[in-house]
């Protein structure tokens, strides 16, 4: 979700006008966006045109009619029938897909140099969905020429659609109605339920099998936590993030993971000076040992080192008890908010503490 104050990816914040409208394109003006490329090529990727029977926003999937969805930055999203052709962030596609609702095009960072999905894609195969840019950027003609009916993507500052170009943004914002979801500043539950909300809004089965199943194991593995920070309470966690320059640790209650796992007991360290918009404190690498925790929990995104870079180029982490004494648990900081997203890596977390001895 968010990376330290320095990176490309961090938080995006502009001045939000009172009262603005964003006026939807002309018919006319969009064809002439995405004419350059080719209509039939990038229609293949879409779902079909056909009526899909709509939703009034009641949330059941099954009502036919106008659909209209309110979101988290309390503006209602509103279309003739049911969105299909839905373009998402990366992170927010992965989340709907896990809720059964697929995505025409994904934007943002999908894949590592290597070719393997990104940490943020979640379950999707990334390398099978259309993309209209990685980091910091958006194809505005392909996104044109996708005909979106909705897109969808986290909201972290302000009203700000997360890794949406700042500059093109009133601009992407004219071709469909969008949808933001709270991805900061809430429970881990809260962010959850609300994506669980748009993807019923937009007709998925929120009793198949899959979706039932990832709940329970969901509830299994907070209440297996709860437990573990219980029985082996005293050890402290420090969530970071690691730059070239600077080894930066996370504000518990910005991120809703770290959130929700402070709610269930466990002992999460809080930076005590963090820079703005206050998600992270940056240390530099001499003064990586300022916490000292039991555990640390390291953040795996492809915009920070991999951790096997920083043990072979950063002394003052080897250094760290942690880490002498193996306690590193990888760290999705832009897991899909879904119960299937989270369940797997809150179980990686309960397996440390249950392991886990005072070290710091």
């Amino acid at each position: 979700m968010t990376a330290p104050d320095r990176a490309r990816t961090e938080l995006i914040t502009r001045p939000e006008g009172p009262g603005r409208r964003r006026a939807p394109l002309s018919r006319r003006g969009l064809f002439a966006a995405g004419g350059a490329l080719g209509l039939g090529a990038l229609l293949t990727a879409c779902s079909d045109d056909g009526d899909s029977g709509g939703s009034d926003g009641s949330g059941d999937g099954k009502s036919t009619g106008a659909w209209s969805f309110r979101d988290d930055r309390g503006e209602t999203a509103k279309a003739k029938a049911t969105p299909k052709r839905i373009v998402a962030y990366v992170a927010s596609a992965a989340a709907l897909h896990d809720f059964g609702i697929d995505c025409a095009a994904i934007y943002g960072p999908s894949q590592l140099k290597n070719g393997k999905s990104a940490p943020q894609a979640g379950s999707l195969d990334a390398g099978r969905i259309p993309s209209l840019g990685t980091t910091g950027q958006f194809s505005i003609e392909k996104y044109a020429a996708l005909r979106p009916e909705l897109l969808v993507a986290n909201v972290n500052v302000g009203k700000h659609l997360w890794q949406l170009p700042e500059q093109s943004e009133e601009k992407i914002l004219g071709f469909a109605p969008s949808v933001g979801i709270r991805t900061s500043d809430v429970s881990l539950v809260t962010a959850v339920q609300r994506y669980a909300d748009l993807a019923q809004s937009l007709g998925a089965d929120m009793k198949a099998k899959a979706v039932t199943d990832a709940k329970a194991r969901f509830e299994q593995a907070a209440e297996r936590l709860r437990k573990a920070a219980k029985a082996n309470g005293g050890l402290r966690v420090l969530a970071v993030a690691a730059q070239p320059d600077a080894l930066s640790a996370a504000v518990p209650d910005k991120l809703p993971d770290l959130r929700y796992y402070k709610e269930l007991g466990v002992q999460l360290i809080v930076p005590k000076q963090p820079g703005p918009p206050g998600y992270w404190e940056k240390h530099s690498w001499e003064n990586a040992d300022a916490y000292r925790p039991d555990i640390l929990f390291y953040d795996q995104r492809s915009n920070n080192m991999p951790l096997d870079e920083v043990a072979r180029s950063k002394p003052t982490w080897n250094d760290l008890p942690a880490v002498k004494a193996g306690q590193v648990v990888p760290w999705n900081n832009e897991a899909q908010f879904t119960h299937a997203g989270y369940a797997p890596l809150m179980e990686k977390l309960a397996d440390a503490l249950e392991k886990g001895k005072k070290v710091g």
